[in-house]
């Protein structure tokens, strides 16, 4: 038996589906479990961007020292004053979404800050992503499943070079 077990129960992550929507933006508080911080010459201009493009809402700020931001359930992310870097890291952050959200992310953002996407992409782990350069030069992924057919490249993929098994169908 293994360690690993269905844990649905605690994600806010919807199952994949045509018809999947995406849960309510979550406004409780909570002991944030991972969250990513961004440093950013204008706290107002970065806030604009994540809010307005990428669909977070500001949970709580503090003037000239911190916008607390978040999408769903354990996506926050703490805009902080600081230097934008020249260039994006290699490092980067995924956050989830739903298919149905993915065009009007990469319309919002383009019409925010034209240029900063690249994508949609379809992954061979079944999913679909797009890639959003931020005005803070953050990297940040947005990512949604695809419902999964268990007879596509994907599904063979999984199975047979990530040996991961799943129902063939």
């Amino acid at each position: 038996m293994s360690e690993n077990f269905p844990a649905f129960s605690i994600s806010p992550v919807p199952r994949p589906g045509p018809d999947a929507a995406p849960p309510e933006l979550f406004r409780g508080i909570y002991g944030m479990p991972m969250f990513l911080t961004v440093p950013t010459d204008d706290l107002e201009a970065s806030k604009e961007f994540w809010t307005g493009g990428l669909g977070f809402f500001d949970i709580f700020s503090m003037p000239g020292q911190v916008v607390h931001l978040r999408r769903w359930a354990f996506q926050d992310v703490l805009l902080v004053p600081g230097e934008r870097p020249a260039e994006a890291p290699a490092v980067g952050i995924t956050f989830s979404c739903v298919l149905n959200q993915i065009d009007p992310i990469v319309a919002a953002c383009e019409k925010e800050l034209p240029g900063c996407t690249s994508g949609p992409r379809q992954m061979p782990w079944n999913t679909v992503d797009v890639e959003v350069t931020t005005p803070e030069n953050a990297r940040v992924t947005m990512t949604a499943a695809r419902p999964f057919d268990p007879k596509s490249p994907e599904a063979r993929f999984l199975r047979e070079e990530m040996e991961i098994d799943v129902p063939e169908g």
